[in-house]
C-alpha cells in the first residue's frame, strides 16, 4: 500500500493539514475495494483528487475512468448521456448512444455534483447501484454493466433529502465511505504553501520572476476567509503574477486583490413565485380592509358623539352646507330638527337634505342623518379597493398593483375573477 507522502507527490496535492491526510488515507484504504464513495466538502477544494486516487490504485486501474459532471449536463439529456439512447427515442436521437455506464463497463465513473441529478435520473441510478441493472432511452432491454461508482458534492444532503430534493436510499447506497475535504481556512498552514507553489507554477508558465509576499501580506493571506477554496487562491496567484511588475507584493497590493464578503459575488435570485407569497399578499389585502372597517367605525363613533351633543360647529357647517346647495341667502332663516339617535348606529352615515312644512306654512330645511346598510362582504371591498385603484391610476395595471401593495400578477387575478 502506498503512503500518504508518495500519493501527494504523484498527484500534486500541496499540504500537511491532519484532515487532509485523513481524506487521502480513507481513499487509500478504499481503493482496492469496489465500495461506493461520496466525496464532500466546499467547492473548489479539490474534491475531483479522490477519485482519481482511488481509481488509480484499483483493480479497475486498467479500465475507463469518466468523470461527469451532473450540473453542467441539461435535465432532459442527463439520462441519455448517462444511460444512452435508442435511434429515434427522441427528437434529434438519429442514431443510438452508448452511455457512460455502458462505456465504461469495467472501470470507474465519477459523478461531479451528484445533488444536482434529477428525481427520475437517481431511481435510474440506484438501480445500478443495487444490481448493476440499466434501461437505455427508448429501449425496453435490460443492460448490465460492472462499473465503481464515486460520486461527490458541495451541497448539504441531509438538507436536500429533507427538502425531497434527492432519495435518501440513493444517499446511503452512495455514502457507503464518506470522504471529506476541509475547507481551505480551516488549513492555515498550508494556505502560503499552495501560493508559492501556484506562483512558481505561474513564473514558469509565463517566463517571468516569481512573485512574493512580504510577512505583512502573508498575514493577510492567512487570515482572509477564502469562499473559493483553493481554486480561488489559485485565481488570484496568477491575476498577480500576470499584472503586477513589482514582485515584492505588499499587504496594500494584495489588498486590491481579494474580493471582499459579498461585494462582488453572484447573489441567488429566486426565479418562481412560491405560494407562500401570493398568500402573503391575501394576508396583507384582508388586513387593509378589515383596518379601513376599523377606522370607518371610529369615524361614526366620533360623528355621532358629535351630533348628540348638538354641536354649535357641527350645526354652522350643516348651514352652510344647505345654503350652499340650495342658493339660500345669508339672511335665510333656516332651523335644524333635532338628531334622530334611533336610527344612528354602527353603520355608515350619510346625510339627506329635506324640506318640512310647519302649522304656518313656512317651508324649513332640516339635515336627517339617516342609516345607509354597510356590507361586509370581503370581495365586496376587494372590488371596491381594487375599481379606486384602476380609477386613480387611470386604468394602469402595475400603478394600481403597486397601490394595492400586491403583484401585477394578482391584480390580474382578481379583475378576471370579479370580471372588472
Amino acid at each position: 500500500m502506498e503512503s500518504v507522502q508518495n500519493i501527494k507527490q504523484r498527484f500534486e496535492i500541496i499540504g500537511n493539514d491532519p484532515k487532509l491526510n485523513r481524506a487521502i488515507e480513507k481513499a487509500i484504504q478504499v481503493a482496492p475495494t469496489d465500495i461506493s464513495v461520496l466525496v464532500t466538502g466546499e467547492s473548489g477544494v479539490g474534491k475531483e483528487s479522490i477519485p482519481k486516487i482511488i481509481h488509480s490504485l484499483s483493480h479497475r486501474k486498467h479500465g475507463k475512468y469518466i468523470a461527469v459532471n451532473c450540473g453542467a449536463i441539461p435535465e432532459g439529456t442527463i439520462d441519455s448521456e448517462l444511460f444512452g439512447h435508442e435511434k429515434g427515442s427522441f427528437t434529434g436521437a438519429t442514431g443510438a448512444r452508448d452511455g457512460y455506464f455502458e462505456v465504461a463497463d469495467g472501470g470507474t465513473i465519477f459523478l461531479d455534483e451528484v445533488g444536482e441529478l434529477p428525481l427520475t435520473t437517481q431511481v435510474r441510478l440506484l438501480r445500478v447501484l443495487e444490481n448493476g441493472e440499466f434501461i437505455k432511452v427508448g429501449s425496453s432491454q435490460v443492460q448490465k454493466t460492472n462499473v465503481r461508482i464515486v460520486a461527490a458534492t458541495n451541497v448539504n444532503m441531509f438538507d436536500a433529502i429533507e427538502k425531497g430534493k434527492f432519495r435518501e436510499d440513493l444517499f446511503y447506497r452512495l455514502s457507503t465511505v464518506d470522504i471529506h475535504l476541509p475547507p481551505l481556512r480551516e488549513r492555515k498552514e498550508d494556505i502560503h504553501l499552495l501560493f508559492r507553489k501556484f506562483a512558481a507554477d505561474f513564473a514558469q508558465k509565463y517566463k517571468m520572476p516569481a512573485i512574493k509576499l512580504e510577512d505583512n501580506a502573508v498575514d493577510l493571506l492567512l487570515k482572509y476567509r477564502w469562499s473559493g477554496n483553493i481554486r480561488q487562491l489559485r485565481n488570484i496567484a496568477e491575476q498577480i503574477s500576470v499584472l503586477e511588475t513589482n514582485r515584492n507584493i505588499s499587504y496594500q497590493t494584495l489588498y486590491s486583490y481579494l474580493p471582499q464578503e459579498g461585494s462582488n459575488l453572484p447573489a441567488l435570485v429566486k426565479d418562481k413565485k412560491s405560494e407562500s407569497d401570493f398568500s402573503n399578499e391575501r394576508e396583507i389585502l384582508y388586513k387593509v380592509l378589515f383596518d379601513m372597517k376599523s377606522d370607518l367605525n371610529d369615524l361614526k363613533k366620533l360623528t355621532l358623539e358629535l351630533m348628540q351633543n348638538g354641536s354649535s360647529k357641527v350645526q354652522e357647517a350643516n348651514k352652510n352646507l344647505i345654503q350652499k346647495i340650495y342658493g339660500q341667502k345669508e339672511d335665510t332663516e333656516i332651523d335644524f330638527e333635532e338628531p334622530r339617535t334611533d336610527v344612528i348606529s354602527s353603520k355608515n352615515l350619510s346625510q339627506q337634505v329635506e324640506f318640512e312644512e310647519d302649522d304656518d306654512g313656512q317651508n324649513y330645511l332640516f339635515a336627517e342623518t339617516v342609516e345607509e346598510e354597510e356590507t361586509l362582504r370581503l370581495d365586496a371591498k376587494e372590488i371596491e379597493l381594487i375599481k379606486k385603484a384602476l380609477d386613480r391610476n387611470k386604468g394602469k395595471r402595475k400603478a394600481a398593483a403597486d397601490e394595492l401593495g400586491i403583484s401585477e400578477r394578482t391584480l390580474y387575478r382578481k379583475i378576471k375573477q370579479f370580471d372588472l
